[in-house]
């Protein structure tokens, strides 16, 4: 019976991705602008290890506060009624010293906006900023209990100031307060611990993901999660799911039949280029900015080219599947539904991917496989 069961469940996921892969065909044709992030300042209050922009204490080009009054100007018109989502990023956007004056100027025009933050800046007066600029949602970071975090995040305190800016959040009445927490094997066996703590915090979902290889932590090989530790992890949010938790995996990667639909609330569509788009601070365009940022990522500028333009006739890097640049994709039998996987783990030198949960011949550098 419990044969039986699986086999079910198995071909009711096969038949669901199969209708997902025919829409995926369609809507890299007809792309949808629903995320819209913006990348306020490459500078951070934080120097973490694992960093994807290599954010901190660096020198970063930012865009005067009338550019990005022009450019939202531009988007309430190019796409109005149906307005794309404002994901605010940085680096730490709390450190842009007009971050009020820019998210007053998108809610006065109904933008919908969240912020993804460390936390670590946030006081009753800010939160009452966040709640006059109409911000709805907020992730937060946590990567492991105080020690761990701290020296994940090199921020000594940084932990308590950011358990601190959650609770301040919590109070001030927001009602999407989610925490984000990479995975290493450092973390991993503090799951369990973690868990108790967000149960405390009474946060609104905790996102669970491994650590990536993007960024500074190609350079962190000793902090990966090998093919049972990967396991591990999605057997714990799998186990919390099922208990009727908002334990999330996040959107990284396609996990094949054993887990896909189970550890998050759909099956896996990476989302560069045909639902998301992003603008770095320094204006420069791209789908989502965890990818690698080099010449053919980057679609052009906000500053000189015409974005609404850009968003419909170039970004084809992003709406051509992955797998017709590689082999063992090409090869693969579930082609259909991972298309070669994320491009933030794209190694596009080698023409592979840095992460694959489905074939032990596609591990590489930094890359995990199930």
């Amino acid at each position: 019976m419990i044969k039986a069961d699986g086999e079910r469940m198995e071909s009711i996921k096969q038949r669901h991705m199969h209708e997902l892969f025919l829409y995926k065909q369609r809507l890299r044709k007809s792309p949808q602008l629903r995320r819209l992030f913006l990348e306020l300042t490459l500078r951070c209050n934080e120097n973490c290890l694992h960093c994807g922009s290599r954010c901190g204490d660096v020198k970063s080009e930012e865009m005067p506060v009338q550019a990005y009054f022009e450019f939202l100007d531009k988007i309430k018109r190019d796409f109005s009624p149906k307005l794309p989502m404002l994901c605010i990023t940085g680096g730490e956007p709390l450190l842009r010293e007009e971050f009020a004056e820019i998210m007053g100027y998108a809610h006065k025009l109904g933008f919908k906006w969240g912020m993804t933050s460390n936390a670590t800046l946030i006081d009753e007066e800010k939160v009452q900023m966040l709640k006059d600029t109409g911000m709805g949602t907020i992730s937060v970071s946590i990567d492991g209990l105080k020690e761990t975090h701290d020296t994940f995040r090199r921020s000594k305190g940084g932990f308590e100031r950011a358990v601190r800016g959650i609770k301040l959040l919590m109070q001030g009445g927001f009602q999407e307060v989610q925490v984000t927490t990479v995975v290493t094997k450092k973390s991993l066996p503090e799951l369990d611990e973690l868990f108790e703590l967000m149960k405390e915090l009474d946060v609104d979902s905790w996102r669970v993901i491994g650590i990536e290889p993007m960024g500074r932590a190609l350079e962190l090989q000793d902090y990966f999660l090998s093919m049972d530790e990967q396991r591990k992890m999605l057997d714990f949010i799998r186990a919390k799911r099922r208990e009727g938790w908002p334990v999330m995996y996040g959107c990284s990667h396609y996990l094949g039949l054993e887990y896909e639909r189970e550890v998050r609330d759909w099956y896996f569509l990476c989302n560069a280029g045909v639902y998301t788009a992003s603008i770095m601070a320094n204006g420069n365009i791209t789908a989502c900015l965890d990818i690698e940022r080099r010449e053919e990522t980057i679609q052009g500028n906000i500053l000189k080219d015409d974005f609404t333009k850009v968003w419909k006739e170039r970004f084809e890097i992003y709406r051509t599947p992955l797998w017709e640049k590689n082999e063992k994709c090409r090869d693969c039998r579930e082609r259909d539904f991972c298309e070669g996987g994320s491009y933030h783990s794209w190694d596009f030198d080698k023409n592979e991917q840095r992460v694959c949960f489905i074939s032990e011949g596609a591990q590489s550098e930094g890359a995990s496989a199930l």
